[in-house]
């Protein structure tokens, strides 16, 4: 089976294909926008990731979501609830951490079917 890369880095891929299941690397957005403006960000880079595989996100299986403050869930949910596919929603986790940046205040992983 074969393995397609998209937006390689020195350090990382953006989404890995592999057979019919996409990975996605995590998700963030580098501003000082709000924890919903994040998140919007976020879900827009996940759609042009699944659009260079064909996919979109009626086909996401799972979803990590990564957020710096518990206290920011109803904000990320209000953007995450604008976006999702209602008919076919994904398995989903919610992680309270520390990010990488502190102006990182979400982080979003996904896998996805092709």
């Amino acid at each position: 089976m074969s393995i397609e890369r998209h937006d390689v880095g020195p350090r990382l891929s953006q989404g890995v294909k592999h057979g019919n299941t996409i990975y996605l690397a995590g998700q963030i957005d580098d501003s000082s926008s709000s924890v919903k403006g994040q998140t919007e960000a976020i879900l827009k880079k996940i759609d042009a990731v699944l659009h260079h595989y064909g996919s979109n996100k009626s086909k996401l299986l799972s979803a990590t979501v990564y957020i710096a403050d518990m206290s920011t869930f109803d904000e990320m949910n209000a953007a995450w609830d604008a976006w999702v596919d209602k008919a076919n929603p994904p398995a989903r986790a919610t992680v309270e951490t520390k990010l990488a940046r502190p102006q990182f205040k979400v982080e979003i992983m996904a896998i996805a079917s092709a």
